[in-house]
């Protein structure tokens, strides 16, 4: 049998899913990217497609030594959105479970 080890990054509380949508042009994974970077959040794995124009993009970040609180973070990168013409959401992994769960 194996046997799992918690890692870290396996600790409750430590994730949220950053979800991004929106027009596709140039800088968007480095102005979201940035923004973690600046407040020490780590991703984790992340995901993007285009879709006829339309970008999509799906990130979870480790937020375990984030220097700002979870709705300061939220804040910056819902600014960002607004600046770059997008949509980006950032909800806990616990209430992203919690909502998409079958």
């Amino acid at each position: 049998m194996s046997e799992h080890i918690l890692s870290k990054n396996d600790e409750p509380g430590n994730k949220v899913i950053i979800t991004v949508l929106g027009q596709d042009k140039v800088g968007i994974i480095a102005g979201v990217s940035t923004i973690l970077a600046d407040n020490n959040v780590n991703i984790l794995d992340i995901s993007q497609t285009i879709l006829q124009d339309i970008f999509t993009m799906v990130m979870v970040c480790d937020i375990r030594n984030c220097r700002v609180d979870l709705g300061t973070l939220k804040e910056k990168l819902e600014v960002k959105g607004r600046e770059i013409g997008l949509q980006i959401q950032v909800q806990h992994e616990d209430v992203f479970k919690f909502m998409h769960r079958i």
